[in-house]
């Protein structure tokens, strides 16, 4: 395309780039302005020689991450949660998409849909604070309903270990499953509804057109939003993991973000966490490319 013509383009649909303006703006300032401050990583950062006057240390805080017992407990507990929510919580969305999609009463269909909605819109600090309530060992609806059930002993789900990431998994899956369902639906809607209607006449069930029919048509839709969940696979929220964690699950509940936050924040280590901010990010642009190019290989788009 030459010159030209791009200029051309951008001068017809110059208010839609106008629009556009805010976003880019927002992105140039606070995603890739930052990215200067990663050579804090290379230096002893202090605060009163600044970032570029600081000293040069080289890779000596990457030597440490490496020779750190932490540092690969939370690499692992932050690995081993992103997969409990890959492989629990990457199809929920779908599946609910699917159910909603086979309903024809839309008065109904829209209730469930603000339902599953809703809790996206909420902070942790009030969804943490319901699912430890609810998790309680003394009043917590759950341990309640158990004891009516079962008879059996109270559970302390929120300081074991064996059960702090089932919660904060199935919390995740609360929070976020609306949220995608949306995306799954809008995917849905542009399904050729001819389709159905043969599927129909060759005498497939419901079942039998969701498998040829829509979970085909919404494949590409799928293969993005893998690619982008796997970019996320070394990023656990901050906010979710510090409203549920406590002392007693540090061995499984302190991940990369948390960690970050105590002792490059709380005990002003920068330089060594923005070492691990940078191995972080190295990583997840290597899945994205890795996912992307898997991705392409199944004759999928991908995100390039």
């Amino acid at each position: 395309m030459s010159g030209q013509s791009v200029w051309g383009r951008v001068i017809r649909d110059k208010h839609l780039y106008l629009m556009l303006l805010p976003v880019i703006l927002f992105y140039f300032l606070f995603k890739y302005v930052p990215v200067v401050g990663e050579i804090i990583a290379f230096k002893n950062y202090r605060f009163a020689d600044g970032i570029f006057g600081s000293e040069w240390v080289g890779f000596k805080h990457f030597q440490m991450i490496f020779q750190s017992s932490d540092f690969w407990r939370i690499l692992r507990n932050t690995l081993v949660l992103n997969l409990y929510s890959l492989v629990f919580g990457f199809p929920v969305p779908i599946i609910l998409a699917l159910l909603l999609n086979e309903v024809r009463r839309n008065w109904y269909k829209r209730i469930v849909q603000n339902m599953l909605y809703i809790p996206h819109f909420m902070s942790w600090a009030v969804l943490g604070t319901i699912v430890v309530a609810a998790l309680s060992p003394s009043t917590g609806i759950v341990n309640l309903l158990l004891k009516r059930l079962t008879g059996g002993e109270t559970i302390y789900f929120m300081a074991d270990s064996f059960w702090w990431p089932i919660a904060y998994t199935i919390s995740g899956i609360w929070r976020e499953a609306g949220w995608g369902t949306i995306l799954y639906l809008a995917a849905m809607a542009s399904i050729d509804p001819q389709l159905y209607e043969a599927a129909k006449i060759d005498g497939a069930s419901k079942l039998r057109q969701m498998w040829h029919v829509t979970l085909p048509g919404i494949r590409g839709t799928i293969a993005i939003l893998l690619i982008l969940r796997m970019g996320q696979m070394m990023d656990v929220g901050l906010e979710q993991t510090l409203v549920l964690q406590n002392n007693s699950v540090l061995d499984v509940a302190d991940v990369i973000s948390t960690y970050v936050y105590r002792v490059g924040l709380q005990n002003m280590n920068y330089s060594y966490t923005t070492a691990i901010g940078l191995f972080q990010s190295v990583v997840s642009v290597i899945l994205v490319l890795t996912v992307n190019r898997s991705i392409r290989l199944f004759g999928e788009r991908g995100l390039w």
